[in-house]
């Protein structure tokens, strides 16, 4: 199993260019299954999840090529098979977005319990829900079985703005007949990028980036050429680490709009940052206080679905804030067992108390000291990295697969800011 070394107390400078975002991907990947036409999907990042995705478009019967860095063909005639492996399904939450692409070109979807990260518990349901409106018959025995003969559209609504549930919806109806409205549907800027992308094959869609979308079923969808955004969770990481790391940093490439709910909370810790055209630059010098609510009140910074604060960006939110004068609430509201990896950093010295599943209160600033850690799941596992790069001594971290199915070439990039961090192998 691989693990980072990491020495703290070293500072980063440098520019970083924004990976394509990661969220956006996976379900692009999945929608290249909606046609039988070549297309090139750009700014994807080369990280495990991707791979996987990829491994299971192939086990389908596709065919991909890397055209240049980031960059793919892709190509499926003929559908070979509507069962996503079971070695595949495992690896990752984000298998489950075959189901509606699967669902619409072959009327079948034999997939096994998506895995993932362990963040609690990651309902179902809605995707259920959808699907079974668009007029599929679901049967679920440990195995998880879509049939329909023939996708018609209807009017929903689903019982939770699920990312993953509005992006399987979306998929199915472009290809059903009539109209289906969606509503409570996810905003988010990659469910903004898969639409978009739809369209681009020749999709009929409105209202995208609104909690209501307009699907027209379409007879056919042709291939595309299309790029995805920046990865602004990545973005939100590397934001939080110049600022914890009392460091100077530019990001190049971000979408500027994505970051506004992150701009919010980390004001909140007295950090901000500067742009000028598509380069985010991040000062070195910070205020890094706490901005108290009127009155001198414990401010809060909680998550919710966007326009939201991202749920991604709370475990970086927390370690930021173990660096920060004052204290903060810090309010997980998605998540039930997300913020269970703060007694790691409690460990390394940071004053945190953790009132329940999904809140706690952070006082700083505080000096961590080096430990040895084990990352939960992808952002957690950067926060640690962060966490590690601010602490006194040398870090290791376990587990890493978790951070690089999110992360591309994290090694690599940090160290090329200045970051003394090595990729080992744990013995």
């Amino acid at each position: 199993m691989n693990e980072y070394l990491i020495e703290g107390g070293c500072s980063v400078s440098g520019t970083i260019k924004a990976s394509g975002n990661k969220n956006a991907a996976l379900p692009c990947l999945a929608a290249a299954l909606l046609t039988d036409e070549p297309l090139i999907l750009r700014n994807i990042p080369d990280i495990e999840d991707v791979q996987v995705m990829l491994d299971i478009y192939r086990s389908l019967g596709g065919e991909v090529e890397r055209v240049e860095p980031n960059a793919y063909k892709m190509t499926l005639q003929n559908i070979k098979s509507s069962e996503v492996p079971l070695e595949h399904s495992r690896k990752i939450r984000a298998s489950i977005l075959f189901a509606g692409p699967l669902l619409a070109r072959t009327g079948t979807v034999i997939l096994p319990p998506p895995g993932g990260d362990v963040i609690g518990r990651r309902r179902l349901d809605t995707h259920f829900l959808a699907l079974t409106e668009l007029g599929a018959e679901v049967d679920m025995n440990g195995t998880i079985i879509f049939k329909a003969l023939r996708l018609k559209g209807n009017d929903i609504f689903l019982d939770e703005a699920s990312v993953t549930a509005t992006e399987n919806a979306v998929m199915a109806a472009v290809l059903a007949e009539g109209e289906t409205v969606l509503t409570n549907a996810a905003s988010e800027p990659h469910v903004q990028d898969l639409c978009r992308m739809l369209v681009c094959m020749g999709a009929d869609i409105e209202g995208i980036g609104s909690n209501i979308l307009r699907i027209n079923g379409v007879e056919k969808l042709r291939g595309c050429d299309f790029a995805i955004g920046a990865d602004f969770m990545e973005v939100g990481s590397f934001i939080g680490l110049a600022a914890a790391a009392r460091s100077e940093l530019c990001i190049e490439g971000p979408r500027l709009s994505d970051l506004r709910p992150a701009k919010i909370a980390f004001s909140k810790l007295g950090i901000s940052w500067e742009h000028e055209g598509t380069t985010l630059r991040v000062p070195k010098k910070q205020e890094m206080k706490v901005n108290c609510d009127l009155g001198g009140m414990i401010p809060k910074i909680d998550d919710a679905p966007w326009p939201g604060f991202p749920p991604d960006l709370m475990s970086i939110i927390v370690v930021v804030a173990t660096q920060v004068e004052g204290t903060i609430l810090v309010h997980e509201k998605m998540f039930e067992s997300r913020m269970f990896f703060v007694d790691k950093l409690i460990g390394m010295g940071a004053r945190i108390v953790l009132c329940d599943p999904h809140r706690a209160v952070v006082s700083g600033p505080t000096k961590l000291s080096a430990s040895e850690l084990t990352s939960p799941d992808v952002r957690a596992g950067m926060a640690m990295v962060i966490a590690a790069m601010c602490a006194e001594g040398r870090s290791v971290i376990k587990n890493v697969y978790q951070i690089e199915r999110g992360y591309e070439n994290l090694v690599g990039r940090l160290s090329a800011l200045g970051a003394k961090i090595t990729r080992g192998h744990d013995c």
